[in-house]
């Protein structure tokens, strides 16, 4: 995989990963409030780039996005794999939360390569229990790209938990990461959790 590409997802992964609509019930729900999902994402990292913070107060910014739209809950256990189903709830509790400064932390720079980009929704539409909505994302000096958000109600609000930027799923790519990151350390879940805290900490 070319580095321009590593670039290309990474940013996207990072910056859709915080989008969500507001706390509706899915059966209240319709496509066209997914697609509005997609406008508010927009907004947020517009505005928490176009305030020309520093990389720290940038990080900070979307791990508050991220915090408050992404089903956090789903996406973070979905990441340990089978591994969470061994965890105690304190251990999936603090993993939960290290994961996302370590999300911010290691996509936020991208933010910036969101300046004068455009996101295109393209069409919506129910899949399962879940809204998938397409969209044509360009980033400055780069051809426009395929991005497919699904949002669900699995934790009682609609809430993002997936992605796929150019048939990419954000989840199984962190699955693999994260399931690799445990690899080298045997297993031990509470030592990825204290190494993640270290190397956000910084």
């Amino acid at each position: 995989m070319g580095a321009n590409n590593f670039d290309r997802r990474g940013f996207l992964i990072t910056g859709c990963a915080v989008a969500a609509f507001a706390a509706t019930p899915i059966a209240a729900a319709t496509p066209r409030d997914a697609e509005k999902l997609i406008t508010r994402l927009t907004k947020d990292i517009n505005k928490s780039i176009e305030a020309r913070s520093s990389d720290a107060a940038l990080f900070v910014q979307f791990e508050k996005i991220f915090r408050k739209y992404a089903d956090v809950s789903t996406i973070s256990r979905y990441a340990l794999g089978a591994d969470a189903r061994s965890a105690t709830k304190k251990q999936l509790s603090e993993f939960g939360d290290v994961f996302i400064t370590y999300i911010a932390r290691k996509y936020g720079s991208y933010f910036k390569d969101f300046i004068g980009g455009e996101i295109t929704v393209l069409g919506s539409r129910t899949v399962k229990k879940y809204f998938e909505v397409k969209t044509s994302t360009k980033l400055r000096g780069q051809e426009p790209m395929e991005v497919l958000f699904h949002v669900s109600d699995r934790s009682g609000s609609l809430l993002l938990f997936n992605l796929y930027v150019e048939g990419v799923s954000m989840l199984l790519s962190e699955r693999n990461e994260i399931g690799s990151m445990l690899d080298k350390r045997r297993g031990d879940l509470d030592k990825l959790i204290a190494d993640m805290r270290a190397l956000t900490a910084g």
